[in-house]
């Protein structure tokens, strides 16, 4: 079997200042912005218990999954997704990127023997080195810095 993650929702409180932040501070590509509303409204008819219907999917430069963000596409409250993961080869220079282009992004840190440790894993071991930030609902994001892929993937 051969299966591919394609999209994560992330619950938001505000599509548009959502999509705004992945798509102009982040540099997410827009694949898709739909409302149902125009069906709707053709068709003559509303959905039942949904106010409105959008579905907005953005995609992070280099990645194959995606994000959805949206009106009636999820139950899921805005800022409780945590630990939402993207990779990098070099988290020093992503995280440069960040910070000029606005973003609260966290210095960076990893995983020592005593927890977690200011500053990247002086090794610079792959799957060691982090930074975090939060879209403006308070989802977590963590950047981890992978040069070489573990086997299979």
């Amino acid at each position: 079997m051969n299966l591919k993650l394609e999209a994560i929702v992330v619950p938001v409180s505000d599509v548009d200042r959502a999509k705004k932040f992945y798509e102009r501070t982040l540099g997410f590509r827009v694949d898709v912005d739909h409302r149902a509303a125009s069906y709707e409204k053709a068709l003559g008819f509303r959905r039942r218990g949904e106010a409105s219907y959008r579905i907005v999917q953005l995609t992070p430069p280099g990645s194959e999954c995606s994000i959805q963000i949206g009106e009636g596409i999820t139950h899921g409250m805005p800022g409780t997704y945590q630990g939402l993961y993207l990779i990098t080869s070099d988290i020093e220079a992503t995280r440069a990127q960040l910070v000029k282009r606005g973003v609260d992004v966290s210095e960076p840190f990893h995983f020592g023997p005593d927890g977690q440790t200011p500053g990247v894993d002086p090794q610079r071991g792959d799957y060691n080195s982090f930074v975090s930030f939060s879209d403006p609902d308070g989802n977590g994001w963590l950047i981890q810095e992978v040069k070489n892929r573990a086997p299979g993937r």
